[in-house]
């Protein structure tokens, strides 16, 4: 069946040449990347002009278009979420932010932007010629569905997990052209160790779950930890839904505790968008494919769905939160340190779940470069910060020092159940604010 595909195979300089002058080029999203592509439409620097190209969350420490043309003579680069690598750029001023709500992405794909070409990485094809899309499903379907061009590049160390009724599957016949080459090793996202205050919160948060609990469990050192102390603990029969699969799922499911047999959707598996990352997990998706549902944006991101399971359970990580409830969940003043990504959508999602809960974890303080202490809980989100996650959504915060349960309070009665789980040493001013500030 392949055989009948072979005049789509092209070299990736080939394939490069669909890129026009004035283009809007999808790299995608998350770890799985279009390295080959990427190394071939630089080379094309001379002959193009206002190339733009989109990307997001990227975790391997080069992209080609913007290091070989540090002068944006012919390629700009644009990010949905800014990601490690991306951190470095930006302080280049190499990087331009798109802020967006991921669970609104397909929309604008279908609706509101235009996209040209399309670098899909997609794993082996099958004897039928169907690929997966390894480890990020993304809004992929939805955007090349939109594009020009659909360039898909065949990437050998990607799992090759197709799915639930072809939740995770594509087919060379969809593309316009196909690619393959040797790829670098997957990039990898590891974790630091906890810090006591990362253990402390963790436990706070762990001693609110219950059995059968649907975990949506963000990128980080707090959920990692929570997933640790899951994995330790008596708790039973939890489940996955969420955004990025990582290593802390992989450690609930040694322990024989990620069953998803409570689930009301997608019962019996893992469902997933993205997966990010140890080898080890990888090749958990590529040995068992019958665990998982990955699934698309329109999918995985669903509030709608998310509150049709009981006991959905959502924990992210924030940058600060103020006494009314409000986060910044993504950047220093006006300097963009991340994205909003699925936040608001799992928030939802388990604002609607019978017995769910959303969590934000956060430091109480922080030392600045100067080495003071300094709040992460603030009478009011500062100017020039982002607002992230609007007061009317957040239900839960989790400090060391407790959990702050906010829904149906006073802006009062939230000021100072706040100023309780923040830091001893910035109580008595927080109350202050609030006295002067909220009847």
């Amino acid at each position: 069946m392949v055989q009948n595909y072979m005049s789509k195979f092209v070299t990736p300089e080939v394939a490069a040449k669909a890129v026009r002058s004035g283009d809007w080029v999808d790299y995608g999203f998350g770890a799985g990347f279009p390295e080959l592509m990427d190394r071939a439409l630089a080379t094309r620097k001379e002959e193009l002009k206002d190339v733009k190209i989109r990307g997001g969350l990227v975790i391997r420490p080069r992209i080609e278009v913007v290091e070989r043309d540090p002068e944006q003579s012919a390629f700009t680069y644009y990010s949905w979420h800014i990601g490690d690598y991306e951190r470095k750029l930006q302080s280049r001023g190499l990087v331009k932010f798109l802020p967006m709500m991921l669970r609104a992405l397909p929309e604008l794909y279908r609706s509101y932007i235009r996209v040209d070409v399309a670098f899909v990485p997609v794993s082996k094809p099958d004897g039928d010629g169907y690929c997966g899309l390894g480890i990020s499903n993304y809004a992929w379907r939805t955007i090349f569905e939109n594009a020009r061009t659909v360039i898909f590049e065949i990437n050998e160390r990607l799992p090759k997990l197709q799915g639930v009724n072809g939740s995770h599957r594509v087919h060379l016949s969809e593309a316009t052209y196909v690619v393959e080459g040797v790829h670098e090793p997957l990039p990898l996202r590891t974790y630091k160790d906890p810090s006591p205050v990362d253990i402390q919160i963790a436990r706070n948060v762990v001693a609110e779950i219950p059995d059968g609990a649907v975990l949506g469990l963000g990128v980080g050192g707090v959920p990692f930890t929570v997933a640790k102390m899951l994995a330790e603990s008596d708790l039973k029969d939890l489940g996955c839904w969420t955004g990025t699969i990582s290593d802390a799922f992989l450690a609930i499911h040694k322990a024989g505790k990620l069953t998803n047999a409570r689930k009301e959707v997608d019962a019996g598996y893992s469902t997933w968008n993205l997966a990010m990352g140890s080898q080890e997990l990888y090749d958990w998706l590529e040995n068992e494919p019958e665990l998982f549902y990955p699934g698309d944006v329109d999918h995985v991101h669903s509030p709608e769905r998310m509150g049709k399971m009981s006991n959905f359970i959502s924990i992210n990580g924030g940058v600060q939160l103020d006494l009314m409830g409000q986060e910044n969940a993504e950047s220093a003043g006006s300097r963009q340190l991340s994205g909003i990504g699925g936040q608001m959508d799992f928030l939802e999602g388990a604002f609607r779940s019978r017995g769910g809960r959303g969590y934000i974890c956060i430091n109480s303080s922080r030392r600045d470069k100067e080495g003071n202490l300094r709040s992460n809980i603030v009478p009011t989100i500062p100017g020039g910060s982002t607002i992230s996650v609007p007061r009317t959504m957040v239900e839960c915060v989790a400090t060391e020092y407790g959990v702050a349960h906010l829904h149906g309070l006073s802006l009062g009665e939230r000021a100072a159940t706040m100023a309780a789980i923040a830091h001893p040493d910035f109580r008595e001013e927080l109350l202050q604010y609030a006295k002067d500030n909220f009847h």
